[in-house]
């Protein structure tokens, strides 16, 4: 009985090792390995290409984006330059065709303050004379004549200002009679002024009208000019705010 058991449980083995390999089954421990490989090459597979991109991309990003500031900001910095220095040459101090003041005596015109030419640019043609020492003795002769109105609101005038080196050129005998004959010295001062803006282009040939009703003549060239033959311009074409001035040497005296 026993060895039958024996034979029995040797044939029941036999039987349980032959059985899956005649019935094509795999034994658990190869089911149990199968699997791993096919997770493993899955997880990878999962795992490499998103990683992979973003590692890529980050390189070509930043090699873009760094020449494209650096070409962006060259330009703005080089062309800064070139407007700081386009301003760079001088410009005239006055506009072409534009005479100034001309002749010796303009040297002895205070350069700052009252006479100057430019607070006399600013004042009626009576006042600006008043403020030019060189016109002292005029200034008396126009007050006398009643001419200070007539000077300030005059609108566009020209004035051949005597100054007190010509008036001193008049005998002092003839030079009282006519300060104290004001009929007179309205004539005579009305003589010196032309009722239109005379500019230093008009000198060499010119004649002109004056508001006493003779015309007065001039002629010269460059910065040498004489009225009526006689009087030099000793400096000419002074500005006011309504009138141009040419100081004379001379005092003119009316046929």
């Amino acid at each position: 009985m026993k060895r039958t058991r024996r034979r029995a449980t040797v044939v029941a083995a036999a039987l349980a090792a032959a059985l899956p390999v005649t019935l094509g089954l795999q034994a658990p421990q190869a089911l149990a390995v199968t699997p791993s490989p096919d997770t493993s090459t899955s997880a990878a597979e999962s795992t490499s290409p998103s990683t992979s991109p973003p590692t890529s991309a980050s390189p070509s990003a930043s090699p873009s984006t760094s020449p494209s500031a650096s070409t962006s900001t060259s330009p703005s910095t080089s062309s800064s330059p070139s407007a700081s220095t386009s301003p760079s040459p001088s410009r005239p101090r006055t506009a072409p065709g534009v005479v100034l003041p001309f002749g010796p005596a303009c040297s002895s015109l205070p350069r700052r303050g009252e006479g100057s030419l430019r607070a006399m640019a600013r004042e009626r043609l009576a006042i600006a004379a008043s403020h030019n020492p060189d016109l002292s003795v005029l200034v008396s002769a126009a007050r006398k004549a009643g001419l200070v109105r007539t000077l300030n609101n005059g609108a566009r005038l020209t004035l051949f200002a005597p100054t007190n080196e010509a008036f001193a050129k008049i005998p002092k005998p003839q030079r009282d009679r006519l300060l104290n004959d004001r009929a007179q010295l309205e004539k005579v001062l009305k003589y010196h002024v032309a009722n239109r803006r005379i500019t230093p282009r008009q000198l060499p040939h010119g004649t002109f009208r004056t508001l006493e009703g003779a015309p007065l003549t001039t002629s010269g060239s460059g910065r040498n000019f004489k009225v009526n033959g006689t009087a030099k311009i000793v400096c000419g074409n002074i500005r006011t705010a309504n009138a141009t001035v040419y100081l004379i040497d001379t005092v003119l005296m009316p046929k």
